[in-house]
């Protein structure tokens, strides 16, 4: 079993939590590929300004995965491209999920950094989260689930 963390922004995360669907860019279609049902994967959402000023949304983790398919291809437009991506993309290389757990409170993700394997360099963080997908450490994954458990606040 493989685990990832897949990045994404909160309108897509909401297609994710209804539908129980991962997608990639055209581009990320290599690392989909290597995915495999059984595999687990994390949801991260990236910070996002919000319509009142100076106002910013965290980046966080939203829920836990399960991948249960093959990879596949499929152009329908479920999932909003970023208004940053160039051209018309509807990330067409997918899998189906099932959840194995949505957190009720997402998880603030950057004070998990310090405890993170896969986040080498610890100030410039957001450079290990860029790609769609990537593979993370058993241990990361373990960590973020019980990290969830913890109470907050």
């Amino acid at each position: 079993m493989t685990v990832w963390i897949a990045s994404t922004n909160r309108e897509n995360w909401e297609v994710i939590e209804k539908k129980n669907l991962w997608g990639v860019p055209k581009r990320n279609k290599n690392s989909i590929g290597r995915s495999n049902p059984g595999d687990k994967i994390l949801i991260f959402v990236r910070q996002e300004k919000t319509d009142v000023k100076d106002e910013i949304i965290p980046s966080a983790i939203t829920g836990a995965f399960e991948i249960v398919s093959e990879p596949f291809e499929d152009e329908s437009p479920v999932f909003k491209k970023p208004p940053t991506m160039p051209g018309e993309e509807f990330f067409p290389y997918r899998v189906k999920l099932k959840p194995v757990e949505i957190f009720d409170e997402p998880l603030d993700f950057k004070s998990l950094i310090p405890e993170l394997e896969f986040i080498t360099n610890k100030k410039q963080w957001t450079g290990h989260l860029r790609t769609a997908m990537r593979t993370i450490p058993d241990a990361d994954y373990e960590y973020i689930m019980k990290a969830a458990k913890t109470p907050r606040g």
